[in-house]
């Protein structure tokens, strides 16, 4: 199948509406591209044989762009009129979205999926757990926890600023055979590391038919499809059972969405693991936690990134 890059450029406060613009489209998630984040790493430890000059410029404009993927299908054309009227009408939110843009691109499915596995490296996360690129060579130390991944066209390579905060909040508040619901699960990453750090049962959620596919194949590559049971679905919709630490790595907005659904599946004492929010919908998100009976335990942050641990 051929593919349409949907890219919104647009200023740093709005990448939250930006990114909800693409999931009300359809795209089953989203990628930030985000140029401040190669100046800090620039600044920092990493050792980086070369950096876009295009990059930089960017930074210095303060432009940040969020891309979806979409299938390229007869409804396409109504999908993009849309994103362009909803990115036309950010700047009634009370933000900054001057010179906002939207630019596709052609993809084709064979070509995205290999390109970019170049730039895609073994990655430590926390103390233990290391993502592993299934084409890429690593030798373990004795206690590290190995997640192989290939994410395909689906959400989630284990690197992103939100995954890794809330794989370290996981590692941290993880009790074994513990029971836990991954809503939006992408790739699988967090379901499969959940697994792996002594989960029981772990129910991954997505409503993203190439997501499900690639986490059930990455669960299984993993050899933990025994503990790993992924479905499609949205959100909790229809599901009853009680669990004790239910993860969302998601945008703010759907999380707040998602709040109400969470007390009747989740124990006493359980725990909510709430990433991929901008600091900016920080207070909001948390306001609705705490509006819904939640107490924060914890909370995580890494360059525009916050998550939070949540006790019911």
């Amino acid at each position: 199948m051929d593919w349409v890059e949907v890219s919104i450029k647009t200023g740093a406060e709005t990448v939250e509406i930006a990114s909800n613009i693409l999931y009300d489209a359809g795209a089953g998630g989203v990628v930030i591209e985000d140029p401040r984040d190669i100046v800090d790493l620039q600044h920092g430890d990493a050792n980086w044989d070369y950096v876009d000059e295009e990059l930089l410029k960017q930074a210095v404009e303060d432009r940040v762009v969020v891309k979806g993927y979409l299938p390229h299908d007869t409804d396409l054309y109504n999908k993009i009129e849309e994103i362009c009227a909803k990115v036309a009408d950010m700047g009634n939110y009370g933000l900054d979205a001057k010179d906002s843009a939207v630019v596709l691109a052609d993809v084709h499915e064979e070509d995205w999926a290999n390109n970019w596995k170049q730039y895609y490296k073994p990655t430590r996360v926390g103390v233990h757990i290391v993502i592993k690129p299934t084409w890429e060579s690593y030798m373990p130390a004795g206690d590290d926890i190995v997640v192989e991944l290939d994410p395909g066209m689906a959400f989630g390579t284990g690197t992103h600023e939100s995954t890794m905060l809330c794989l370290e909040l996981l590692e941290s508040h993880m009790i074994p055979d513990s029971s836990i619901i991954d809503v939006g699960c992408g790739s699988g990453v967090l379901s499969i590391a959940a697994a792996k750090l002594g989960a029981k049962k772990v129910l991954a959620l997505d409503v993203d038919p190439v997501a499900v596919r690639v986490a059930s194949e990455n669960a299984k590559l993993n050899c933990v499809d025994d503990i790993v049971e992924v479905r499609k679905n949205d959100l909790l919709d229809g599901f009853d059972v009680q669990v004790d630490i239910i993860i969302a790595n998601i945008v703010a907005d759907v999380i707040i969405r998602l709040l109400p659904q969470i007390p009747p599946r989740l124990k006493k004492p359980g725990l909510f693991i709430a990433s991929g929010i901008i600091k900016e919908r920080a207070d909001d998100v948390k306001a609705a936690v705490e509006s819904m009976g939640f107490t924060i335990e914890d909370v995580a942050d890494a360059g525009e990134w916050v998550a939070f641990v949540c006790r019911r």
